[in-house]
């Protein structure tokens, strides 16, 4: 694919409707140009939105492989306490959705509908009248056409990560949840973290002061995930890797640092710039276990660089194909402390030059900050959540706990539609940068403005 149709896919077709491209292919201001042409004004009028409560939430789910499986079990303790019910499973494989009715019967007494076989099976669900929100957990590219199809159903949409992976898909996202009026919510449950969730009590509390610099990552070896046959259907994740370079998987590192930004409630992203390594780790594994697939065009290693319009700079990093312990890095640096996760670390700066100094918080210093600012969310939930630790050691539960109460008391969610776009729009932004040889791209602002004011997070209340 060469560099114009390349950039076109990431855009959408509509932004190149008016735009001459006789010589695109070299042509970096034609190239900023159609970026900007994907710019369509919004109402902004989804911060602070709130939609009627629901007492009873019904849930439809929309995907049954590993992360549909696992957020069904998160819904158990919910639904024992009323404030949930599961009315519907989809998958194309019968033998999934039969295995979630079967798991699903152990704690509900009443059967779900089910829908299988045929790929449209899942607009039927999204059609019942019963559903309250559609809980998406799909392969990538369909992310977007099933939650825009879902508010026009009149459901609320709940959707893994990224809830989009084009500009054009970033707007429709944003023009279907106003005209609709419906939560659009993107569940990046790494917000929901212990360490982050901690973090995010300091800066709110002011023990960073002013940030300056945040670093987020999603460094995950994958290899064996995506090289098997059987974990992801059809090797759907190992063939974004073999026709795309950039930044496939921001949310994770993006989501906690936006909300210690104020990200969309008093400042925005604005530009960005990315670069990645040659590929190199996930071809010679692929050869090694002899798989059909070889040749990656995605580095093994994605870099983003973020301004946002206040200073603030945001590295982000990017790498599955590599053999390296987890970490999403989570680094604060502030005027007063830094942090540096995985493993949690805390300093705290001294305004007596004498006690200037390089050494991170003692275990007993740091584990005094600990308890002092550990998030009202972990102390309310943290026993419970310690029941569910297939989902990713408890945050999954808390994230669907945060998102069905706000629900059932008619309150604005954590994760607001200009949120779930904003952070999977770097996504498309990186992969247009890596091609422009890391050219800095303008990001556009999905808010319409509304990002200009200062309004508290909504993740910091109590409910």
């Amino acid at each position: 694919m060469n560099r114009k149709n390349f950039i076109q896919s990431l855009l959408g077709a509509s932004a190149f409707i008016s735009m001459p491209f006789s010589s695109y292919a070299n042509d970096n201001d034609a190239l900023l140009g159609a970026i900007k042409a994907t710019y369509k004004p919004t109402k902004g009028n989804l911060f602070g939105f709130k939609a009627s409560p629901i007492k009873k939430v019904k849930v439809g789910i929309i995907g049954l492989g590993n992360r549909g499986t696992t957020l069904l079990q998160m819904y158990e303790w919910l639904a024992k306490q009323g404030y949930c019910e599961i009315v519907a499973l989809s998958d194309l494989q019968e033998k999934k959705v039969q295995k979630a009715a079967d798991s699903l019967s152990k704690w509900q007494k009443k059967k779900p509908n089910l829908y299988f076989g045929d790929k449209n099976e899942w607009q039927k669900l999204a059609k019942q009248d019963d559903i309250d929100l559609l809980l998406i957990t799909t392969p990538w590219e369909l992310h977007t056409p099933m939650c825009i199809y879902g508010m026009n159903q009149g459901k609320h949409v709940a959707c893994e990560v990224p809830i989009a992976y084009t500009l054009s898909e970033c707007w429709e996202l944003i023009e279907a949840a106003e005209r609709n009026q419906k939560h659009c919510i993107m569940i990046e449950n790494c917000c929901y973290n212990e360490e982050e969730l901690f973090v995010l009590n300091m800066i709110e509390n002011g023990v960073f002061g002013d940030i300056t610099h945040t670093e987020g990552a999603y460094l995950h070896d994958l290899r064996a995930h995506m090289l098997s046959s059987d974990y992801y259907e059809d090797q759907w994740r190992l063939k974004h890797h073999i026709e795309r370079d950039g930044n496939f998987y921001t949310t994770h590192g993006l989501g906690p640092i936006s909300f210690y930004l104020n990200i969309g409630r008093g400042d925005t992203f604005d530009h960005l710039t990315s670069m990645s390594s040659r590929e190199l780790n996930l071809s010679e594994t692929a050869k090694r276990l002899n798989s059909p697939y070889t040749n990656f065009k995605c580095g093994d290693m994605n870099s983003t660089m973020i301004k946002t319009a206040k200073g603030k700079s945001i590295l982000l990093q990017f790498d599955v194909h590599t053999g390296r312990p987890y970490s999403r890095i989570n680094k604060v640096v502030g005027t007063k402390a830094t942090h540096d996760g995985y493993p949690s670390r805390l300093y705290i700066d001294k305004e007596e030059l004498a006690y200037w100094g390089h050494q991170w918080l003692s275990k007993d210093d740091y584990q005094s900050y600990s308890k002092k600012y550990t998030h009202p969310i972990i102390k309310k939930l943290k026993t419970i959540s310690q029941s569910f630790k297939q989902g990713h050691g408890g945050m999954d539960f808390v994230m669907m706990y945060r998102l069905i109460r706000c629900l059932n008391l008619g309150l604005p969610l954590d994760i607001n539609a200009y949120d779930s776009v904003m952070w999977s729009a770097i996504t498309p932004l990186s992969e247009i940068s890596v091609a422009s040889k890391s050219l800095s791209i303008p990001i556009p602002d999905f808010t319409n403005g509304q990002w200009k004011k200062d309004t508290p997070l909504e993740i910091m209340r109590d409910i």
